[in-house]
């Protein structure tokens, strides 16, 4: 096959049908990028932690760090904030990955907060997921942390396009979009006093479609709730709910069962799937390519409020 052909947009011989070479080019540099990133961490931090939750995005700095670091060990711990209410799904497999990986895995629970008193909730359905910025903060502060990486993406929500890569936070562990770092030709400053820390998000500049289309190139496994099956849902305004013991139907919804996938993993009190018959990556990619939605816009039911405002929330220490 010719290069012409490639650009054109047919396949790579013996690869995913969903990428091209062009593909391979924009996946390299943004590649490339993050492990720079992630080695700039390595180097400059003096006790890092990685965030992973199991989720896709998690995933994909799980494989960064790898050949950033490989064939050593990570020169930092991975940390779960487990709000008690995530998909066992994806719990189970954030501890088949890390065990397979041989790193270390933090797990620190909201559940243990509440137990502590450090959270109170207002009514005992209240969506977690919130709440999770104490039981972080206190993780940070218990092992003395001074830079987390996340996978949080600028696509995702307006107050996350905000964010620079390395994301400055004070003693208090708040971010204040107005007193960030410049960042001017990729240097960057993770400097911090007593009680400060960065958050860092190597793949920033990736969007969703790119995340998949590196889980493809990858072959990295997923969480099975990230493809299509048949789920029991009701209708809520425009989303599906799913049906489960913390988010059960409310009087007069009819109960549905769909083929559906989410797009996102959290807590299950604020995630909804999306209808989709996508069984595999490529069907996927080819759905992610055609929304008009972003993830968090279609499946975040707390990002549709007011009250729970992103940028309000990461001023108080969200990721």
């Amino acid at each position: 096959m010719t290069v012409a052909a490639l650009l054109e947009g047919q396949s790579l011989p013996g690869k995913s049908p969903a990428l091209t070479l062009v593909d391979y080019d924009h996946l390299g540099w943004l590649e490339s990028e993050a492990i720079h990133i992630l080695r700039e961490v390595a180097g400059q931090c003096r006790n890092p932690a990685l965030l992973f939750s199991g989720g896709k995005d998690s995933l994909v700095l799980l494989r960064l760090a790898e050949k950033a670091f490989r064939p050593g060990g990570f020169p930092f711990p991975l940390l779960h904030i487990d709000t008690g209410h995530n998909f066992p799904e994806v719990i189970a497999f954030r501890d088949h990955r890390a065990a397979q990986l041989g790193e270390r895995l933090i797990v620190r629970s909201v559940e243990d907060s509440i137990a502590s008193g450090r959270v109170e909730l207002r009514h005992p359905a209240e969506s977690r997921n919130r709440h999770q910025s104490v039981t972080l903060l206190d993780a940070i502060a218990e092992f003395g942390f001074d830079a987390c990486i996340g996978g949080a993406r600028r696509d995702e929500e307006k107050a996350r396009a905000k964010e620079r890569i390395f994301s400055f936070r004070d003693a208090f562990g708040q971010w204040d979009p107005k007193s960030q770092r410049p960042e001017l030709w990729n240097l960057y400053n993770a400097r911090v006093g007593p009680g400060e820390h960065v958050r860092v998000f190597p793949i920033s500049n990736w969007t969703e479609l790119d995340v998949w289309q590196y889980i493809a190139r990858e072959r990295l496994e997923v969480p099975s709730i990230y493809l299509a099956h048949i789920r029991a849902v009701v209708r809520r305004g425009a989303a599906l709910v799913p049906v489960t013991e913390l988010t059960p139907p409310r009087d007069g919804e009819r109960v549905e069962k769909l083929s559906v996938r989410f797009r996102t993993v959290g807590d299950i009190t604020c995630t909804a799937p999306v209808a989709s018959r996508a069984t595999n990556i490529e069907a996927i990619i080819a759905e992610t390519a055609a929304a008009t939605i972003t993830e968090r816009g279609a499946t975040r039911l707390d990002d549709q409020t007011a009250e729970a405002s992103m940028e309000l929330r990461k001023k108080e220490g969200y990721f």
